[in-house]
């Protein structure tokens, strides 16, 4: 939920505006609320017609109540959304005009955005809701400066910053005046997909407290990036298109625009048989030259190599009798 927060328990507790006789306090801090503490209560919509001083100038309004959707008379009222978009996730949310959207196409977009791959050149979008850098920033996987100071080193594996710090926050801090952060490169995740940080500031820049110095997977200045702006167009394309398909330009291919990398990690057994122990090696019978040159003599792929579909990552040759056993001599070595 947006602008909700975790309590004590552990429940999500999300923020409204109290309304007495009628009239919402504008003033006051908002309240936290669970779902259980808020079923009961009589709660209008953010975007109902309020005036200055918190009198609804509309006789009847629309509220929500245990699931149900009354339009009922301001005194009737116990609460009010802080916002309009709280009821929704983070990704609906990040769907522009989501109030113009069919409700069945708002579930694919944010189920879609939620499945998005990093790409290797993003862009943020034209048309946004305003939450790309608060998503980006509350990931927690950009780094930010925590205060004013100068950089003093930048390469791609780090960042150093000199800070300017007062007496007072140089006797609790646990660093000096300078501070390294380390990038995280080329790294996979649960979903196979890279993580890898890229610097976006420069030796002798001035940095303030919370600025980005640099550029996670899925960002680009500051802003969620999980894909890129193209030109569309809804029509019919020589039946290319026939069933949801969609054509793409040669140039979104040529220029990698929706490349993505991902990292998979492969393992092998060497088991020792009853015929004798397995070997890895580059020399694989029956198996040409060609197939192998990558290979180094361990039967390992070597660094660097660039592999294709069906090309020997690993070579390993495994003792095999010149017939294979009957069932008795299996049952017998059982």
């Amino acid at each position: 939920c947006v602008y909700s927060k975790i309590n004590t328990l552990g429940f999500i507790e999300t923020p409204y505006r109290q309304v007495k006789d009628g009239k919402v306090d504008l003033k006051g801090d908002p309240i936290y609320l669970s779902a259980e503490e808020e079923d009961l209560k009589v709660i209008a919509q953010a975007n109902a017609d309020v005036a200055e001083n918190g009198e609804f100038r509309s006789n009847r309004v629309k509220a929500r109540q245990m699931g149900d959707f009354p339009v009922v008379e301001p005194k009737e009222l116990n609460l009010m959304d802080v916002a309009p978009n709280q009821i929704a996730s983070i990704a609906a949310s990040l769907i522009p005009f989501l109030e113009h959207n069919d409700a069945n196409r708002a579930l694919m977009g944010s189920n879609m955005m939620r499945q998005a791959v990093p790409l290797l050149r993003p862009e943020a979008p034209i048309v946004g809701t305003g939450l790309e850098e608060l998503v980006a920033h509350d990931s927690r996987v950009l780094l930010t400066a925590e205060g004013d100071g100068t950089v003093k080193y930048v390469d791609s594996d780090r960042i150093i910053i000199d800070y300017k710090r007062s007496d007072e926050e140089r006797i609790v801090s646990f660093h000096g005046d300078e501070k390294e952060y380390k990038l995280t490169k080329f790294m996979k995740t649960n979903q196979s997909t890279c993580m890898n940080l890229r610097p976006i500031v420069r030796k002798g820049d001035k940095v303030t407290a919370g600025q980005t110095l640099c550029e996670g997977f899925s960002t680009q200045n500051g802003e969620l990036a999980i894909g890129r702006n193209l030109v569309v167009a809804f029509m019919p394309w020589k039946g290319f298109n026939f069933e949801d398909a969609i054509v793409i330009s040669e140039r979104v291919a040529r220029e990698d625009m929706f490349t993505s990398i991902h990292i998979d990690e492969y393992t092998m057994e060497v088991r020792d048989t009853k015929r004798g122990q397995e070997e890895l090696t580059a020399d694989i019978p029956n198996v040409s030259e060609e197939a192998t040159k990558d290979l180094d003599e361990n039967g390992l792929i070597r660094i660097g190599a660039e592999v294709k579909e069906g090309d020997i990552l690993i070579g390993k040759i495994t003792p095999k009798g010149e017939t294979d056993p009957s069932p008795e001599e299996k049952l017998l070595r059982a």
